[in-house]
């Protein structure tokens, strides 16, 4: 039985061995030229100017909601449409529900204004 896993935990230890070499060679041959400007803190391609404890504007959390949304759709209506036939109408029902608490959730954040960009 542990012989059908052989080929997987070789290609394990050949994929890490791969990636513990790339990062030694390139530790050991690439360039080590530390600046004042490469050591300092980088976010985002900028200085940081403010506090790192400022508030964030509603829309950044009203975009990350609208992510999680259809990011849940994707995960519940592509294993539900693969099935679709075998549920039957009530299947059917509880997806226009959850579909319909997606819709809502997608109508809030609209209504609050995170589509609108500055």
């Amino acid at each position: 039985m542990l012989a059908e896993y052989l080929p997987t935990l070789l290609f394990l230890i050949v994929a890490t061995g791969i990636g513990i070499a790339l990062l030694v060679i390139g530790n050991l041959l690439g360039p080590k030229r530390p600046t004042l400007e490469k050591l300092s803190p980088y976010e985002c391609g900028f200085e940081a100017f403010e506090d790192a404890r400022m508030q964030f504007d509603v829309r950044y959390y009203l975009i990350a909601i609208q992510f999680i949304v259809f990011d849940l759709e994707i995960i519940f209506i592509v294993p539900w449409a693969t099935v679709f036939r075998e549920l039957g109408v009530l299947g059917l029902i509880e997806m226009g529900i959850f579909a319909g608490m997606l819709l809502l959730g997608f109508v809030y954040v609209w209504k609050k204004g995170a589509l609108e960009w500055e």
